[in-house]
């Protein structure tokens, strides 16, 4: 049950900072909405991450956790750029690959990769070339798909870096120093450079979307990890319907429609990556 609860808490939260970052980095950037996701994520973990304590094998899991963050702001700053320019009901499900792609950097690293995982893989690739490259009956202004297909898909490599070197530390490490390293990155990379530079934006009217995206990322992030503690497969499939969630409250609230052929390669990756969540 812990599992459920909170594996589908993390498609909820995914999938609505997914939504949120949709509208929000049209209005004031990817650079400035990643910026603000980062400073107030970091508000949001630091003080637990204090009342945690350093752990003692800190020094032994820094390299990771640089990855880790870096691998995390990267994704957002793309998929952000992905945003701008495509519809959230396809950039989302490419962005969910990234399940997929931390699986490929186990397998390089060393660990065995199945048949069977290594079809579905290729299965990924398939559905996010047909997304792409399908005609859109009703595209949006400034629609650039193909763009925003490669973006998502740097974004799901980034995203897929993220997760491989934080998972192989979480369970050394308090949730809150897991999360950390990401936010305190995009303050000191980011939304420093830009407040220096007088070009971090940020408008009346995006500023409670803002706060409310951070708190998703975070909460999404820590619910995962919960959840996966009580059962990693079960957490896994149901979070990575984040992208259906996002992709059918996008057509709901943003009439943002798709063609028969852009459903079709959406579909596979679905399938294929709620198969992937099972078989690993």
């Amino acid at each position: 049950m812990i599992s459920i609860v909170f594996g589908l808490g993390t498609a909820v939260c995914f999938a609505t900072s997914s939504l949120i970052n949709s509208r929000v980095s049209k209005v004031i950037g990817p650079w400035s909405t990643v910026s603000w996701i980062m400073a107030i994520g970091l508000l949001i973990t630091l003080p637990f991450t204090i009342a945690a304590g350093a752990p003692e094998n800190l020094g032994d899991s820094g390299l990771f956790l640089v990855l880790a963050g870096v691998g995390n702001v990267a994704g957002l700053v793309l998929v952000s750029l992905a945003f701008r320019i495509g519809k959230v009901g396809v950039v989302a499900p490419i962005v969910a690959t990234e399940g997929a792609i931390s699986a490929v950097f186990a397998a390089v690293t060393g660990e065995s990769l199945a048949p069977l995982i290594a079809f579905l893989l290729m299965v990924v690739v398939v559905g996010i070339v047909i997304a792409a490259i399908a005609p859109d009956p009703v595209p949006l202004d400034h629609e650039r798909p193909i763009l925003a297909a490669l973006l998502a898909t740097g974004a799901a490599v980034a995203f897929g870096i993220g997760l491989f070197t934080a998972g192989s530390i979480s369970d050394d490490l308090p949730i809150s120093w897991v999360l950390l390293p990401a936010r305190i990155v995009g303050v000191v990379a980011l939304a420093a450079p830009l407040a220096i530079a007088g070009r971090l934006r940020l408008t009346r009217r995006t500023a409670p979307w803002i706060v409310v995206m951070s708190s998703t990322e975070v909460l999404g992030t820590a619910s995962f990890a919960v959840g996966a503690a009580a059962h990693v497969g079960v957490t896994s499939v149901l979070a990575s319907q984040f992208a259906p969630i996002a992709a059918v409250m996008a057509y709901v609230l943003f009439r943002e429609k798709l063609g028969r052929l852009q459903i079709t390669g959406v579909s596979i990756l679905v399938v294929a990556v709620t198969a992937l969540a099972v078989a690993s």
